[in-house]
């Protein structure tokens, strides 16, 4: 028995939108089988809902750290994942690493890692800490350089970005331009959620 499974026992897993018991995400606030498709300047993205009611609340347990929440929406995007992808997550800032404990865009994709035919690649760092949350528009969308890639050599490979949630597209928009002038090939994002 693990650790994981012993906490289970002890703390069982509820609904980061509406508490419900059970898992970290119930089928009534992310119902199966439903996604939301969008175009962004060079990204195809695809969202498992929008960014409001439960889903919303559940995204903000998962940013105050909630690693069972991480695990739910980690089999949800499973399911949406291209086979033989190979998902970068986008990095949070090393504060915000502190505070959860955790990134949670890479927690999700090890966890998806070991539940979909993906591998992951990590190696983006965040330059610059400018928080997108609590932005206006016009800010979100100057954004930029903001990222750097400090791993292996991605020459010649294709990936799809991995996000908690897509508001203006700025953030996914900036990765992809780091990876790509790094040599990559990116033309795919999957998020929890779209706002």
């Amino acid at each position: 028995m693990t650790l994981q499974h012993i906490l289970d026992f002890l703390f069982p897993a509820q609904c980061g939108g509406c508490e419900e018991p059970g898992a970290g995400i119930c089928d009534r606030c992310l119902p199966l089988g439903q996604s939301v498709r969008t175009r962004l300047r060079t990204l195809e993205v695809i969202a498992l809902g929008t960014y409001d009611g439960g889903l919303r609340r559940a995204i903000v347990a998962l940013k105050s750290g909630r690693r069972d929440v991480a695990r739910a929406f980690a089999a949800r995007m499973a399911q949406v994942v291209p086979p033989h992808s190979t998902v970068v997550p986008v990095p949070t800032t090393a504060a915000r690493r502190r505070e959860r404990g955790f990134d949670g865009c890479e927690l999700m994709a090890r966890l998806i890692e070991q539940n979909a035919d993906a591998s992951v690649c990590t190696g983006l760092i965040q330059t610059r800490g400018d928080r997108q949350r609590g932005r206006d528009r016009s800010a979100r969308l100057s954004a930029q350089d903001r990222f750097a890639w400090r791993g292996p050599d991605i020459g010649g490979r294709t990936f799809v970005l991995l996000d908690d949630v897509a508001t203006t597209g700025a953030t996914l928009e900036d990765c992809a331009a780091t990876l790509r002038a790094a040599g990559a090939r990116v033309e795919q994002a999957i998020v929890i959620a779209r706002a």
